[in-house]
């Protein structure tokens, strides 16, 4: 599409800037498309960057404030200029807002006749072949699972989509989904009875055929991986690229972008096994003895780890990991590699009798690659670990995306590199003018940077409150005088309180604590997370003290410090246990701070404070989303006060009034609960 310019992208006379600007005017169609419209000087600056890059070609980092309305600062732009667009996301939640709502509004706002469409991972859509599959499984879980499929089934025959969060009732926690949907390893491919009707497939094809597709990071980075997600036909169509969430970047990439290798896979793969040869190749093939091979192979695997703590996550930079025995590391993979190839050898002397066979042997061969892999030493430039849990999980990571972005991504020093566009943007990307926490690791050392502030009136909204006579985090007494100061302040609130914890323990903890002091009062409602699940938190929460209901006090770690918007008197009190640093002693944190020292930095001073103020940036942002919104924030850690890097700290936080004493935090949270409309 030429613009109104008359020129096309990358030409000199190319200019998307004046319809933008005029769409962000009032009474433009912004005004047509959000509810309340007001034009915000640092979402029309974002836009008019975004425009020019679009425009240009290049890369352009923004970190936008809550509140600027960045969704709309890209969609705009992207929308008008008339190309091909890919958005990508970090949550599906995420996924489906831009896809079911902002997308339809501006394109109808902009009167544009564009073509949307949203693309997922395999794990999201139903698998018609796995639910027939499914239904003759001899292990299926038990008959709450058989009638969730018969639920299932009945879905399947009305569903357009076959994405499975249309389905109401079912728990992302499911033990059914990995039983309905397909993964890379066991999808059939053409070869599938179900191929025509494959939802995977046609979400593919309808990506292909849009003007805008919206993925997500995961999707991304398993394509650049493995060349295997729909998205290699997809991304050299497309020359303008957004992501959205983009400081999770490169913590996603270097998921995908080494190897791992669990026992969870290895039993999903012996279960497939012997479904598949019972019921295309009973007694041809001695199933029992090959599947229980690969089972128990995998159970010794983690046997040989020994009764190390669950959630543990083990250094492994010798012969075998931090603490195991390296004589029964060596035997344990050297079974499984026996184990896995006498299933390639089984497998292939029933190949013709059904598509299934061939998957299942190449899946037997790349788990023996990976076995292959681990029992080797580990490339220069990555890392390796494994993780202890439910079941043992095998990892061999890069230590940051840097290089894959540079050398796949934008092609720098290349003609199609330079016409490309790419923009990144987040409300949290850095603590410094060149957002470096998230330009080095994702090798965006050239881009163009943009800061946009929150357009909020935080001295007057919100303030900040650091006890001074709270013991030290390492104190046992710790959690239980977080939890007394939760609880303190949901009294006064009637709920309408979060508290972030940054370890499983202190969630545990805290949790026990704030539930023992409100057991059988009935004025509050203490919810943990990982005892419902979180779809079912966010709406108990979000229903708050309605209807005659208890307040709530939700007490969270992990995906609830980022991503959770509670708009308006639903959330009043942000507790944050303790200031996020990254944990010492992980692998992945150890191996990034021994390479700034070698490099003759400071890991502290550069890594560590770094991803601590990024982390409670987030935790912080989820307490003002709206100009009208009031609340405050307590940092239950006096290093924030009392150390010389709580300075850097408290500056990365949105400008809050500070509270010196216990007095003034009780009185600000009666000012809030008395609705009053300033701090000051």
């Amino acid at each position: 599409m030429v613009n109104a310019g008359g020129s096309e992208p990358g030409e000199p006379g190319y200019s998307l800037e004046a319809p933008v600007r005029d769409a962000f005017a009032p009474g433009g169609a912004l005004s047509r498309a959000a509810d309340q419209f007001m034009p915000r000087a640092g979402q029309t600056e974002m836009a008019l960057a975004v425009a020019r890059t679009i425009a240009h070609g290049g890369a352009l980092v923004v970190e936008a404030g809550t509140g600027v309305g960045k969704t709309y600062s890209y969609l705009v732009p992207a929308l008008l200029s008339g190309e091909r667009v890919l958005l990508s996301t970090a949550t599906k939640t995420l996924q489906d807002q831009l896809f079911g709502r902002d997308l339809p509004r501006l394109v109808e706002a902009l009167g544009l006749p564009v073509r949307t469409a949203l693309l997922k991972g395999r794990g999201s859509y139903l698998c018609l072949h796995r639910m027939e599959l499914a239904r003759h499984d001899a292990n299926f879980p038990d008959r709450a699972a058989l009638r969730s499929l018969a639920k299932i089934e009945e879905w399947s025959q009305v569903t357009r989509t076959g994405d499975l969060a249309e389905l109401p009732g079912l728990d992302e926690r499911s033990p059914l989904i990995p039983l309905v949907t397909s993964t890379r390893e066991n999808c059939l491919g053409s070869d599938c009875p179900k191929f025509r009707s494959c939802h995977v497939n046609i979400a593919r094809r309808e990506a292909l055929a849009a003007d805008v597709v919206v993925i997500n990071h995961h999707l991304f980075f398993a394509d650049m991986a493995v060349r295997e997600s729909g998205m290699a036909e997809l991304l050299p169509t497309v020359r303008i690229a957004i992501f959205d969430e983009a400081h999770q970047l490169n913590e996603t990439g270097v998921q995908f972008l080494g190897a791992n290798l669990t026992t969870g896979q290895l039993l999903d793969f012996a279960r497939d096994m012997l479904g598949a040869g019972l019921q295309f190749a009973r007694g041809l093939v001695d199933w029992q003895t090959i599947v229980s091979q690969v089972e128990r192979a995998a159970r010794d695997l983690r046997l040989s780890v020994g009764k190390t703590t669950s959630n543990a996550r083990l250094r492994w930079v010798d012969e075998a990991p931090e603490g195991v025995e390296p004589r029964a590391w060596r035997e344990a993979l050297d079974e499984l590699h026996l184990a896995c190839t006498h299933a390639i050898e089984g497998l292939a002397t029933v190949s013709e009798m059904a598509p299934d066979f061939p998957r299942l042997q190449e899946r037997a061969t790349e788990l023996a690659q990976r076995v292959e892999r681990f029992g080797a030493k580990c490339e220069p430039a990555a890392v390796r670990w494994i993780d202890v849990g439910m079941q043992l999980r095998l990892v061999e990571s890069p230590l940051d995306i840097a290089k894959a972005v540079q050398d796949k991504l934008l092609k720098t020093g290349s003609a199609e590199g330079s016409s490309r566009s790419w923009v990144f943007t987040s409300a949290t990307l850095g603590d410094d003018a060149r957002l470096s926490w998230f330009t080095e690791p994702c090798g965006l050392g050239e881009a163009e940077i943009l800061r946009v502030d929150s357009p909020f009136d935080y001295r007057n909204q919100a303030c900040v409150y650091v006890p001074r006579d709270i013991v030290k985090p390492n104190d046992a007494a710790h959690s239980g005088q977080v939890a007394a100061i939760a609880a303190e302040g949901a009294r006064r609130l009637g709920g309408r309180t979060m508290v972030l914890t940054t370890t499983l323990r202190a969630l545990r903890a805290i949790g026990e604590e704030l539930q023992r002091r409100f057991e059988g009062a009935g004025e509050i409602e203490v919810l943990v997370q990982g005892q419902l699940p979180k779809r079912r938190l966010m709406e108990r929460f979000r229903e708050g003290g309605t209807q005659g209901r208890a307040g709530c006090v939700l007490v969270a770690s992990a995906s609830f410090w980022e991503g959770v918007d509670l708009p308006g008197d639903t959330l009043q009190l942000v507790v944050i246990d303790k200031l996020p640093f990254p944990p010492p002693g992980d692998p992945l944190v150890e191996a990034r701070s021994q390479r700034l020292e070698l490099q003759g930095r400071s890991s502290f001073n550069d890594y560590s404070i770094p991803e601590a103020a990024v982390a409670l940036k987030q935790g912080a942002g989820r307490l003002i989303r709206r100009e009208s919104d009031q609340g405050v924030l307590v940092v239950c850690d006096s290093r924030l006060a009392t150390m010389g890097y709580g300075r850097r700290l408290m500056a990365a936080l949105p400008p809050m009034l500070r509270l010196e004493s216990r007095d003034d935090y009780l009185a600000a949270l009666t000012r809030i609960s008395t609705t009053s409309p300033a701090w000051t």
